[in-house]
């Protein structure tokens, strides 16, 4: 039913490398509240759930002095462009249907607001999903992006958000027919 679940995108070694510079505990948080918000809205969890995994892809260390400089961040940060384009490209290599990583990379592109010029953009229930999950878990200075979590707890959460993934969809498959 799913090309890709989302323990093969957890675990590719691209993401590791971007999900541990932005936070996998947050990764997994909002993906976790994006699976929640999908159902309810009828939105495909699916689909949510990558786009919210990978919606900090794209952060970039901001430091002085050794130092994150928060105020640094906000005042320079593109995070979601990055982001966008990275998750896009992962989602192609590792099979993804072409139609969902677009949507994704959309999604991830739109989380925030913070780097557009003006905020009159129409997001489709998909780009709002993403970033009310991402609200939801936010804490003040960016202190969420620190919260630490063990990669084997990581993955057990994400096993278990696939299996969630699963049972919802079989659900709406059998409904259907």
């Amino acid at each position: 039913m799913r090309r890709v679940k989302l323990v093969d995108v957890f675990t590719h070694p691209i993401s590791q490398k971007y999900l541990n510079r932005s936070g996998v505990a947050h990764a997994i948080r909002v993906a976790q509240y994006a699976v929640q918000l999908a159902v309810k809205h009828e939105v495909n969890p699916d689909i949510a759930a990558k786009a919210a995994l990978l919606h900090d892809i794209g952060h970039y260390e901001w430091y002085t002095d050794g130092e994150w400089d928060f105020e640094e961040y906000k005042k320079n940060d593109i995070h979601a462009i990055k982001g966008a384009e990275r998750a896009h490209r992962l989602l192609i290599r590792l099979g993804e249907d072409r139609q969902h990583a677009k949507e994704i990379a959309l999604a991830v592109l739109l989380h925030t607001d913070s780097y557009l010029p003006d905020q009159s953009i129409q997001k489709t229930s998909l780009q709002q999903i993403i970033s009310l999950a991402d609200e939801m878990d936010e804490e003040p200075f960016g202190k969420h992006h620190y919260r630490r979590i063990q990669l084997e707890e990581a993955l057990n959460h994400v096993m278990q958000l696939d299996k969630e993934i699963d049972r919802h969809l079989i659900s709406e498959y059998k409904k259907s027919v």
